[in-house]
C-alpha cells in the first residue's frame, strides 16, 4: 500500500489560553499527544512525547513492538523530565501513534486521544479510551449516551509520565486502498459526535487538509472547550495522485486567544437549532406538558440553590487532579453546570489504583471540610504507595 496524502490541523479552542496538544505528521509516522498538568507542564509533556517519537529511528519493516517501544521511550522522556524539574512534577500526556508499514497500519495507544478508520462510508473507532467514563461504559455501569454528558468524562486513567513504564495498547490494521485514518485529541470528540465527524470527512473527499480544518471548525462551533488537533492520512486508491509532503511537523505553542480559560463555569456556546411547529392536534398535550416542565425546572432550581450553598462533592478537574466541588454533580442543557471548583489537590487521578478511581464516582454530598478530608485519604490509593 502507498500513502496518498496526509495533513494535520491544531487549534487552542475557544476557552484555552495555551495549546497543550502536539502532533507529528511525518509519513509513515503519525502521532498525537494531549498534555495535562499545572502551569505549562501539559505543553511540556506533549511536546516531549512527540519529539521523542519523531527522533526515533525507523529503518526496515515494523511490527507492533515498534510502536510500543516508541511510546515507552516517550514515556521515559516525560517521566525523567518530571523528576528532574519540580515545576513539571505530576505532568502527563496521552499518546496515540500510527505507523504505516506496507499493507498494515501499526497502532499504539495510551489515554483518551483516539484513532479512527473511515472505510466504505462508515466510521470506526479503533482505540479504547483509557478514562474513568470509558471503564464504566465497558463494564456496563454507564451507557454511551450517559457518558457523553458525565461531569468526569475527561478524567484519564492511563497517561505517559507518571511511572517509569506505561501499559500500551497495540494492534495492527490491515489497510485497504482508499482507507482514511484519523488521529485526534478529545477536544474534537467531546464537541463533535461520530456521525457528524463522518459527515464532515465525506464532504471533503480527497482533500484531507480541508477536512481536518472543517473538523476543527465544527468543534469550535460547538463550544471549543479544549485544544483541538486532527491528523489525517489516506491510503492510495488506484486512481489517486500522490500528494504526501516530505517534512515532519510538530506543533508550536499557539497564540493565546483573548478568552480566559474556563473549564467549569459559564454556559457553552451552542449552535442554534430550528424546530418545526407542532401540529395543531398536539396543542392539548402541550397544555399538560408545559406545567410539568415548569415544575421540573423549579425543582431543579431549588436543588441547585441548596447545592450551591451547602453541598460539596469530590471529583477531578480538567487537568486530571482530584478536587472538591461546591454544588451538585449535575449538568443541564446548554453546558450549564450546577457546581464549581473550590479546592484542588496535588494528587493526579491517573496515579490512583483502581479502588481509588472508582471512589471518584461516589459523588456523595458532604460538608466542605469532610470533602477535603476525603481527598487527603485518597493518597492511600496511589499506585506504588504503602
Amino acid at each position: 500500500m502507498t500513502l496518498a496524502r496526509s495533513a494535520a490541523v491544531t487549534d487552542p479552542g475557544r476557552r484555552r489560553r495555551r495549546n497543550e496538544d502536539a502532533y507529528v505528521c511525518d509519513p509513515p509516522l503519525f502521532v498525537i499527544a494531549d498534555g495535562m498538568g499545572g502551569a505549562q507542564a501539559g505543553e511540556v509533556a506533549s511536546h516531549l512525547a512527540a519529539s521523542s517519537a519523531q527522533r526515533a529511528e525507523r529503518d526496515g519493516p515494523s511490527d507492533e513492538s515498534d510502536v510500543v517501544q516508541l511510546i515507552q521511550d516517550a514515556n521515559r522522556s516525560v517521566y525523567e523530565r518530571a523528576r528532574a524539574d519540580e515545576s513539571t512534577s505530576g505532568m502527563g500526556t496521552t499518546m496515540t501513534v500510527a505507523l504505516v508499514d506496507g499493507d498494515s497500519v501499526r497502532i499504539g495507544h495510551v489515554g483518551d486521544s483516539r484513532a479512527y478508520l473511515v472505510r466504505d462510508h462508515s466510521l470506526e473507532q479503533l482505540t479504547e479510551d483509557h478514562s474513568l467514563v470509558g471503564e464504566l461504559v465497558r463494564s456496563g455501569r454507564l451507557s454511551p449516551e450517559e457518558a457523553e454528558d458525565h461531569p468526569h468524562r475527561s478524567v484519564i486513567t492511563r497517561v505517559l509520565g507518571t511511572d517509569p513504564d506505561v501499559d500500551v495498547d497495540s494492534f495492527s490494521v490491515a489497510a485497504r486502498p482508499g482507507d482514511l485514518f484519523m488521529l485526534c485529541s478529545d477536544g474534537l470528540t467531546s464537541m463533535v459526535d461520530d456521525s457528524q465527524i463522518l459527515e464532515v470527512l465525506e464532504e471533503h473527499p480527497g482533500d484531507v487538509k480541508a477536512a481536518a480544518q472543517a473538523l476543527v471548525d465544527a468543534a469550535n462551533a460547538s463550544g471549543g472547550d479544549d485544544n483541538i488537533t486532527v491528523v489525517l492520512f489516506q491510503i492510495a486508491s488506484l486512481d489517486d495522485t500522490i500528494e504526501i509532503p516530505g517534512t515532519a511537523v510538530t506543533t508550536e505553542p499557539a497564540a493565546e486567544p483573548e478568552v480566559d480559560e474556563d473549564t467549569l463555569g459559564g454556559a457553552k456556546q451552542v449552535p442554534v437549532v430550528q424546530t418545526a411547529a407542532a401540529p395543531k392536534k398536539r396543542r392539548r398535550a402541550w397544555k399538560v406538558v408545559v406545567p410539568l416542565v415548569v415544575v421540573l425546572i423549579l425543582a431543579t432550581a431549588g436543588a441547585a440553590v441548596y447545592g450551591a450553598t451547602r453541598a460539596n462533592f469530590v471529583g477531578v478537574d480538567k487537568n486530571g487532579y482530584v478536587a472538591v466541588y461546591q454544588g451538585v454533580p449535575w449538568n443541564l442543557p446548554f453546558g450549564i453546570h450546577l457546581y464549581r471548583e473550590v479546592y484542588t489537590s496535588h494528587l493526579l487521578a491517573a496515579a490512583l489504583a483502581q479502588p481509588g478511581r472508582k471512589k471518584l464516582f461516589d459523588h456523595t454530598l458532604r460538608s466542605r471540610s469532610d470533602a477535603e478530608n476525603v481527598v487527603k485519604k485518597y493518597s492511600r490509593y496511589v499506585v506504588g504507595s504503602q
